[in-house]
């Protein structure tokens, strides 16, 4: 499957000229990884340099699934991307509970780069609450992507501009999966198969949970 393209409402147009590295930085609970986790990054893969994933602990989540098993179901999902500019990486060394840290660490690996955070709406909404956000916003541009049952005011956008983020909305057609499904409703849909086998391997999320028949992804 080719790379989708990704189109940005940007608030200032002469932004699009780069003339730095542009690293994107998107952590997720990926609890497990899902295929919109996928469709994402393969729609953000044509507009950054290098796109740097990791798993991270979510302070508002409780009862996460180890970290290193996260990571893993990560790397196995970035195998199916099959992106041609090949510049989705897992970086575990960069997971923090505190993303102001996880750009410090950015920051020391790419040195002069733009970084661009990506969240989805419900973290968007969260994100006036981070620690430390006002340092944050000063050292990353903020990506907003769509997620299914969620919605973003415009109050929400202006608030974050207010307290000085760069923001952007992306236009990426996400499928309507969700980690949470997964491990609530058992729907087993929105896994790629190397990430189901894993979770089988490794018994994760219970080891009761029934199989069902998957799509190709």
């Amino acid at each position: 499957m080719e790379c989708a393209t990704v189109r940005v409402v940007i608030d200032n147009p002469s932004s699009v000229i780069q003339t730095m590295l542009t690293i994107a930085l998107f952590g997720t609970s990926a609890d497990p990884p899902t295929i919109g986790h996928l469709e994402i990054l393969r729609s953000l893969s044509p507009q950054f340099d290098e796109i740097a994933v990791w798993a991270a602990d979510n302070p508002f989540k409780a009862d996460q699934t180890p970290l290193e098993h996260r990571t893993q179901m990560l790397r196995l999902l970035i195998q199916d991307l099959h992106c041609p500019k090949h510049n989705v990486w897992v970086y575990p060394e960069l997971s923090h509970a505190r993303t102001v840290v996880t750009v410090e660490r950015a920051k020391q690996r790419w040195q002069g780069a733009e970084f661009t955070l990506i969240v989805g709406f419900d973290v968007a909404r969260q994100l006036p609450k981070w620690f430390h956000v006002e340092e944050l916003l000063q050292h990353v541009n903020v990506l907003i992507v769509p997620r299914s049952g969620y919605s973003l005011d415009a109050a929400d956008v202006e608030r974050l501009r207010q307290m000085g983020a760069t923001v952007a909305i992306a236009e990426i057609a996400v499928p309507e999966v969700s980690s949470t499904a997964y491990r609530t409703q058992e729907d087993l849909t929105g896994v790629t198969h190397a990430i189901q086998a894993y979770i089988d391997r490794e018994q994760l999320y219970g080891c009761d949970v029934p199989i069902k028949k998957q799509p190709v992804h």
